[in-house]
């Protein structure tokens, strides 16, 4: 029997692609650049299954492709707002996500966007670089502490949950807001309470920080009606998804004084970064680096892996979302 052909869109870890290659022919993309729309079509004809990522997106149109002969995405990353899980559906195609493995590296990067933000590191870093610093002295670049302050996170689900604990360790106080709440246990175990409203949450978080998917209903999610209910000394942190921050409020929040600072690891344009947000002191951006461990992208791929593994073994893949 001729084994299953799987294109994998972008580089994985080393370990994944040879656990791929062990397993089926595989196309790999040695190039590590996006591939083409055209490049994608002609894949759905052409392969059993593709392993994405989350920037490439399959509308309907690309699913409904005629004589496609793919049957199951197994998408490398939690987020699947770039597929067209209706239309996957009516092409019978299988979709599937990694949410499990990139919860701890995720959390890792909000309470480090937290403290940068906080404590102006990267701006102190910068300064330094540039030569600008003249020594010790007790008024500069002064920040804030984050012991006693107030996190509040903007749904509650794994990451938000992983990033409440090390809030936690570092004595803030937790506060959420998601449409369900935590089970008393969860909550309990946090110390954490339910904001009534995402309005209530944004007028006493000292630290704003994002945990909910992409998609319509997130969508600006953070607007200048929002951003005007939160303390001047309120810092912004989103590992979400981009799209939840309108980011040309974002900027005029920040140039006004409005809130404090904000800590981004992902954008509403990626690559693209809005450029005002790029000539600020009090904004600290990371290039998309929320699961950027070894251990994590390695977990990740395994993940894709194995739901690859089970539906062409004719079982139910364990991380199917279509």
């Amino acid at each position: 029997m001729s084994r299953k052909r799987v294109l994998v869109t972008r580089r994985l870890p080393a370990a994944v692609e040879s656990h791929l290659a062990r397993r089926y022919d595989v196309r790999l993309n040695e190039a590590d650049v996006p591939l083409e729309r055209a490049e994608l079509a002609a894949a759905m004809r052409e392969y059993d299954a593709i392993v994405p990522t989350i920037t490439d997106r399959f509308d309907a149109e690309l699913l409904e492709t005629p004589g496609a002969r793919v049957k199951i995405l197994a998408n490398f990353g939690a987020g699947f707002e770039h597929v067209d899980l209706a239309a996957a559906g009516r092409a019978g195609i299988r979709v599937t996500n990694t949410p499990d493995a990139l919860t701890e590296a995720t959390a890792d990067i909000a309470m480090l966007l937290m403290l940068m933000a906080a404590r102006r590191a990267g701006e102190g870093e910068r300064e330094l670089r540039a030569g600008g610093w003249t020594g010790w002295r007790p008024t500069h670049m002064l920040g804030q502490t984050l012991t006693g302050k107030t996190a509040g996170l903007v749904g509650f689900g794994r990451i938000a949950q992983a990033t409440a604990a090390r809030a936690a360790a570092f004595g803030m106080n937790i506060l959420y807001h998601s449409r369900r709440p935590a089970a008393p246990e969860v909550e309990a175990r946090l110390g954490a309470r339910r904001a009534d409203s995402l309005e209530a949450l944004a007028a006493e978080a000292d630290i704003v920080s994002l945990h909910v998917p992409g998609g319509k209903e997130t969508h600006h999610l953070i607007d200048a009606a929002l951003l005007a209910r939160m303390k001047p000394t309120a810092i912004v942190v989103n590992t979400a998804r981009g799209p939840v921050i309108d980011e040309e409020a974002l900027a005029a929040a920040l140039v006004s004084g409005q809130i404090a600072a904000a800590g981004l690891d992902v954008y509403e344009r990626e690559p693209k970064v809005h450029p005002r947000l790029l000539t600020l002191d009090n904004a600290v951006l990371l290039p998309h680096l929320g699961s950027a461990t070894i251990e994590t992208r390695t977990a990740m791929g395994m993940q894709a892996a194995a739901n690859l593994e089970a539906f062409f073994a004719g079982r139910e893949p364990p991380n199917r979302v279509a």
